[in-house]
Parts: C-alpha cells; sequence; structure tokens
C-alpha cells in the first residue's frame, strides 16, 4: 500500500509538471493499482504524460495493431533466400489447397512419374514464362518436389488471358491433362479473397486516407495541408465536408510523412528542410494540430528514414520522437494490419496499410493493366487489386527491396482485410474488390523533375475518406 501510495505520487508530481489538470476524474482512476503500476512503469519508460490519458486504442477512436513486422536483425545468407521462397510457398500453398476447383491435387514429382495421360492439378511458383513459337504461353512451374512445364493453349482465349497477367515467383494453382513432364493447363487457380458481405460499421464513421505528404521538400503544398487541417477541425469546406469532419475518427498515413535526406542524387537542391530531424519536427507539428479524438496511423514509406527494404520497421524514435510524442498517434510498420472500430457488438475493421513501393512495376508488366486505358497515374487501385488477388503486395522479385526473412514472407496477405489502404503513386482513386474497400492516397507534393520524366500525372490535396457503414469513397479536394 505505501508502495503504491509512492508511485501515485510521482505520477501526480510529473503530471502537474507537464501543465496536465489532475481532476476528481484522473484521482478516480489513480485508485486503480493496476493503473498505477501500469502508468508509472510507463513514464519511468519515457512514454509522454498526455498520451496516458489519450491513447490512441481508447475514446471513440478504436485502433488496434492486429500484425505487423517484428525485425529480428541478423546477417543475411544465400539459404535465407531459398528459405523465404520456401516460406512464401506454404503460406499460399495453404490458402490454395481448399479450392474446389484443384482436384486431385498432388506433388510435381508425382505427375513427371505418370506415364498415361491423366487430369490433375498441382500447387507451384512460376520460375520462367515464355511464348512458344506457336504463340502458346508456356509457364515452368516449381514445387519442393520438381519442376513442370505448363502449357496454356492460345485457342482457350479466357485463359490465355488471364495467362498473360501471371507474374515471376507468383503461386498459382493449375488443372489439366498431365502427360509426363508436361500439363495442358485447363485452369488457372489464384489465390484471391473469397466472396463475401462486407462488414459494415453500424454507425456513420468515416475514415481518411493520406500519403506521400513529403514535408520538407520545397514542392510541399503547404496551403492545401492547411486546409486538410483546417477541415479535420471543422472549419474548411461546405457543409457536406464539415459534416464528414465531424465524424472523422482514423486518419491513415501510408508513408513519405517527410520528403528525407539523399534519397537520391542532388535532392537536397529541391528541399526547404535539410536536416531530417527538423523534417519531422515540422511534421509533428503540423499533424498536432489535428483534434486528439482522431487517431492518426503513422507508417514508413521510401522517403522516411530507415532502410528502404520491405517490410519497414516502424519510423526510428531518435529521428522522428515529436510524432511519438503526439497523444493521438499509433506508429506501425509498413506493411500493417491495423482493426479499427471494434465494439461490443461490431468485430471491427481490418486494415491493410502499405506504402506501395512494388506498384510502378506491376503498371507496366501486367497487360491489363497496362492496357487498361488508364493513364499510368491511374492505374494504382488496378495494381492494388492485382496484388490483392495474388494475395502478396509484391509477388515478383524485382518489384521491391525485400528481407528475405527465413521464417515467413510478410509480405504475404494472409489475413483477408476489409479496406486496403497505401499509396507512392501521387493519385488517389479506389474501387471494390469482392468484400475489400481498395483505396489510393494522392500527396500533398508539387510535381517533380522526376515525374515528368517517367510521366507521372499527381493530383495534390486530394484526400480519399471512407463512411465505414456503406463503404462509399468520396474524395475530397483541398
Amino acid at each position: 500500500m505505501e508502495q503504491q501510495l509512492i508511485k501515485k505520487k510521482e505520477i501526480v508530481s510529473i503530471l502537474l509538471r507537464n501543465n496536465i489538470l489532475v481532476n476528481r476524474e484522473l484521482l478516480r482512476k489513480l485508485s486503480e493499482p493496476r493503473i498505477v503500476d501500469e502508468w508509472h512503469r510507463a513514464l519511468l519508460d519515457g512514454t509522454p504524460p498526455a498520451k496516458l490519458l489519450h491513447p490512441a486504442q481508447e475514446g471513440d477512436s478504436r485502433a488496434k495493431v492486429v500484425w505487423e513486422y517484428d525485425d529480428v536483425p541478423k546477417k543475411r545468407s544465400v539459404q535465407d533466400f531459398v528459405d523465404y521462397f520456401n516460406a512464401r510457398y506454404r503460406q499460399i500453398h495453404k490458402i490454395l489447397s481448399g479450392r474446389a476447383e484443384l482436384q486431385n491435387l498432388t506433388s510435381i514429382s508425382r505427375i513427371r512419374m505418370k506415364k498415361d495421360k491423366e487430369r490433375c492439378s498441382v500447387i507451384g511458383i512460376i520460375s520462367d514464362k515464355n511464348v512458344t513459337k506457336n504463340e502458346h504461353i508456356m509457364l515452368s512451374v516449381e514445387d519442393s518436389t520438381g519442376t513442370i512445364k505448363i502449357l496454356i493453349n492460345k485457342s482457350n482465349k479466357d485463359l490465355y488471358t488471364q495467362a498473360q497477367d501471371l507474374v515471376f515467383d507468383e503461386v498459382i494453382g493449375i488443372c489439366g491433362q498431365a502427360a509426363e513432364d508436361i500439363l495442358f493447363a485447363e485452369t488457372i487457380v489464384i489465390p484471391d479473397i473469397p466472396i463475401q458481405e462486407p462488414k459494415l460499421a453500424p454507425e456513420e464513421t468515416y475514415v481518411c486516407v493520406l500519403s506521400c505528404i513529403h514535408v520538407g521538400s520545397a514542392g510541399f503544398e503547404h496551403e492545401r495541408f492547411n486546409n486538410f487541417i483546417k477541415w479535420t477541425c471543422g472549419e474548411f469546406g461546405d457543409d457536406t465536408m464539415r459534416a464528414i469532419a465531424k465524424k472523422l475518427r482514423y486518419i491513415f498515413a501510408c508513408g513519405d510523412l517527410v520528403d528525407g535526406v539523399g534519397i537520391y542524387p542532388a535532392q537536397e537542391k529541391e528541399l526547404s528542410i535539410t536536416d531530417i530531424k527538423e523534417q519531422y519536427a515540422e511534421c509533428a507539428r503540423l499533424l498536432s494540430q489535428i483534434p486528439k479524438h482522431i487517431t492518426l496511423l503513422l507508417a514508413p514509406g521510401n522517403h522516411d528514414v530507415g532502410r528502404i527494404s520491405e517490410p519497414q520497421p516502424r519510423l526510428l524514435k531518435e529521428y522522428a520522437k515529436p510524432l511519438y510524442d503526439l497523444p493521438n498517434a499509433l506508429l506501425v510498420t509498413n506493411p500493417s494490419i491495423i482493426n479499427i472500430h471494434a465494439g461490443e457488438h461490431f468485430p471491427g475493421v481490418d486494415v491493410l496499410m502499405y506504402h506501395g513501393y512494388s506498384f510502378d512495376d506491376y503498371s507496366e508488366c501486367v497487360p491489363s493493366i497496362k492496357h487498361s486505358g488508364t493513364h499510368i497515374s491511374d492505374r494504382a487501385a488496378l495494381v492494388m487489386r492485382f496484388l490483392l488477388q495474388r494475395r502478396h503486395l509484391a509477388p515478383q522479385h524485382t518489384s521491391t527491396l525485400y528481407i528475405p526473412d527465413a521464417r515467413y514472407d510478410p509480405l504475404v496477405i494472409e489475413r483477408v482485410p476489409d479496406l486496403f489502404v497505401a499509396g507512392h503513386i501521387h493519385k488517389a482513386g479506389h474501387l471494390q474488390h469482392r468484400s475489400a474497400t481498395i483505396v489510393a492516397g494522392s500527396c500533398f507534393q508539387k510535381k517533380t523533375d522526376f515525374q515528368e520524366k517517367v510521366g507521372h500525372d499527381p493530383d495534390p490535396g486530394v484526400v480519399p475518406v471512407i463512411n465505414l457503414q456503406t463503404r462509399q469513397v468520396t474524395m475530397l479536394r483541398f
């Protein structure tokens, strides 16, 4: 009892030194030994006092990290790459093996032992893809037992079109007629997410998606971002926008919070803030103006401090401490899955959050996306749907820098998300795929010389907002 009293006095003393009013309600909380122990331990660990009073997981805004990458630093070897791809195969094999289309599922080594034609199915990872002289598609697919050739006949137009979109290193199921060391494909099965009813919140609640804020860039759109902040406070926009702002509870900022330093040659000429710590301090100052009942979910991108290889750990506290000090901020890895708005009679909405560094590759290498009739800057949502169907955020080996984790492939989408949010492309977009709402955030940076060179057409200051009760997506312009 005496020890509890000492801890309680120390807590009150720290709160008062930080200009926090210690009222009756707060003293009632401190009458619980569990609260006293938790707060005392947290304050000794350096947790800002304000964060104890306004945790992101409490109040109207409810956010809980369901999954994020637990980085284990170690020296990597060639075997780690082998184990990494084996882990990917096992994870997606588990998803595919229950599919009704894959009848008579067997291993590749068993197919190669068969002499007579027989209908069977295999699950394998694509190691090669070619077009034959007769314009059929020939795949090389392997599992842990061996490799086999898969022929997709051009006369089967639907199957041929589907096969054109296949990329290296993705895991697929194939059903067809086997003859020695070749399988004549009749059906291609991709992991995809199941068809089910979307989860809808019981009350009207909004989520908005930001990406690529690029604080510190000479091209940072100060006025647009200030308008956005005013909107969250109910001080900007028409009646409809203000009505949405009143019910806004979550903001997902999907990476590139700052412009970074040394990201590309001669970047310093395009910076208004040349110190990385000052960039994060300014970012935190701007975000601190957002009302505290709105939870901020902050993830890193390729311009942020730390490694570019994915998964990216949380932002380094050494550089981004001002963001950690925000009482309503929850910093997460890239990618991560966050459950929001769970209640007594509602399981909440699972949000897959990813920056999108791999997106550029699929805009060009997947025929149905490349020839979709949309500009490269308008393809983000199409790419996101493609990756959701593949149940992997970067299936092709060269599409992103990655850490070969021997334990499992952290870029596999094992848990089916309700929302899939990302950015990177600097232009907003959205679509619905089965039970998932796909939303790409825009940016708050003017068009750069690099974007001009590669043909990107960013649309700064466009913020998608999602109504959790209807899944309707509205684009707000600032």
